[in-house]
């Protein structure tokens, strides 16, 4: 890659960068501004919440799942196991359930979906520029593990696991399965 080609690629790269926060930013402020059509004190509206504030622990509950078996491995080989044998994605899965449960706390299904559908856009974006990386550091392994398990809806028909897992803490605290490829 010569220098112009690196510094149009950091130029893209920020612009993506500025136009998802702008985009956050203006969900972030939807919530402050609009009501659920129940109405604040609404059943409804409460219902909404408890989904959401249930979907945020779930979250949180499943990525650090998916973080046991990622943390540490992530640029050192392809993880087959538990969550990645039934998704290539489980943490951004997760993800998608928090970025649920977040736009529920205003007690709105409309800006849950909404918040959802941006983090599946975002995530979207990234998965296509980690599996070109993936693709091309790992080759042939990642082609196999790639053609047998979906992207993101899992298939839990294809669940492997392992009688023990090696879980290393000091990469699971400084990793948790985010920065490890240089996006």
């Amino acid at each position: 890659m010569t220098p112009i080609q690196a510094f149009d690629l950091q130029a893209v790269q920020k612009i993506r960068k500025g136009a998802v926060l702008v985009a956050l930013l203006a969900l972030v402020g939807l919530t402050m501004v609009s009501q659920s059509a129940s109405g604040l004190d609404s059943p409804l509206h409460e219902g909404v919440e408890a989904v959401g504030l249930a979907a945020i622990v779930f979250a949180i509950v499943g990525r650090a799942w998916c973080s046991l078996y990622i943390g540490g491995r992530k640029k050192a080989e392809i993880v087959s196991r538990g969550p990645y044998s039934i998704s290539r994605n489980p943490l951004y899965i997760f993800s998608f359930f928090g970025a649920f449960g977040v736009g529920a706390q205003s007690g709105s299904l409309t800006l849950a979906v909404l918040f959802t559908l941006v983090s599946v856009a975002v995530f979207y974006l990234t998965v296509r520029r980690e599996e070109a990386w993936l693709g091309a550091t790992f080759g042939a392994d990642y082609a196999a593990y790639k053609a047998r398990t979906p992207r993101f809806w899992p298939n839990f028909a294809l669940w492997r696991d392992e009688e023990d897992l090696s879980v290393r803490p000091s990469f699971f605290l400084s990793v948790s399965g985010r920065g490890a490829i240089p996006f």
